[in-house]
């Protein structure tokens, strides 16, 4: 810890509350992470948040190629310093949830995300890569405790959500390690955890994925209401057709969206899907 606070010291940086800052020093956690992931020289793998680079270094040991993301430019020269040989290490200083990703994976072989995530893009980071990502294989992310619950949580648990349905048609989740906030500098207010997304083709198959994500986002619109009562407010359907949906889809009268599981609000979706192309 104090090396780093020596280096982050001489270059005179000083950390910015905007930008969630909280790095890493633990070589033995740093090293922990890389091989949760699974990296080995035939990697590519892509961080967004180097912060200080110091597990930007533990990749590029292991890793075949890095591109590293980072938007504060106050730490270039600290990444000058940190990153020093480390020639398989690209850092780019742009904000990547402004990235055309589409373009990015046509530059790159099949990657993995390797990120100790600010925790301020955590949700729309992880919606960004569901939503556009083609060749992403996996994505072990830290990120506070709390919300790697959500991304595992089962249906019927207050943990349970939207992003926790969003990620399960894509990718199986699973807490892979805890990490107590001592671990990091400055000591943030509440504990991490790691997480690791695998993305596997066709997990849960659904006919129109805009549909999926419009299901889900209904599913949760009001934790209050009936689902019934949020399909007929998100899709302007009648009481008699979101009724009948439901019937179709085997959902239980006055059931609530949150006790659905990720392959119940498929069948919805497609259900809706069909519906919606029936009226076109």
């Amino acid at each position: 810890m104090e090396n780093l606070r020596e280096v982050l010291a001489r270059h005179g940086f000083s950390f910015k509350k905007q930008f969630g800052q909280n790095f890493i020093s633990d070589t033995n956690l740093l090293e922990s992470i890389v091989d949760l992931a699974g990296v080995n020289k035939s990697t590519t793998a892509l961080e967004i948040g180097c912060g200080a680079g110091t597990l930007t270094r533990a990749l590029a040991a292991k890793a075949g190629r890095v591109i590293a993301y980072e938007v504060d430019r106050k730490l270039q020269p600290v990444l000058a310093e940190t990153l020093a040989g480390c020639e398989n290490t690209e850092v780019v200083f742009r904000d990547f949830l402004r990235e055309d990703l589409a373009a990015l994976e046509a530059s790159m072989p099949p990657y993995t995300v390797v990120a100790n995530l600010p925790y301020y893009i955590t949700s729309p980071l992880i919606t960004k890569f569901l939503d556009e990502a083609h060749t992403v294989q996996a994505l072990v992310v830290m990120v506070q405790d709390d919300v790697a619950k959500r991304f595992c949580a089962r249906e019927g648990t207050p943990e349970y959500g939207a992003i926790t349905a969003a990620i399960a048609r894509r990718a199986r989740a699973e807490i892979v390690k805890f990490v107590p906030r001592r671990m990091f500098y400055p000591v943030p207010n509440v504990d991490s955890a790691v997480v690791k997304l695998t993305f596997e083709e066709g997990r849960i198959p659904v006919r129109d994925a805009a549909t999926y994500r419009a299901t889900v986002r209904a599913a949760f619109l009001s934790r209050r209401k009936t689902l019934e009562n949020n399909l007929m407010q998100a899709f302007k359907l009648p009481r008699e057709a979101a009724q009948e949906v439901l019937r179709r889809a085997d959902v239980p009268d006055k059931a609530r969206g949150e006790t659905l599981s990720p392959q119940a609000l498929a069948k919805l979706s497609d259900l809706l899907y069909e519906r919606a192309q029936e009226n076109r």
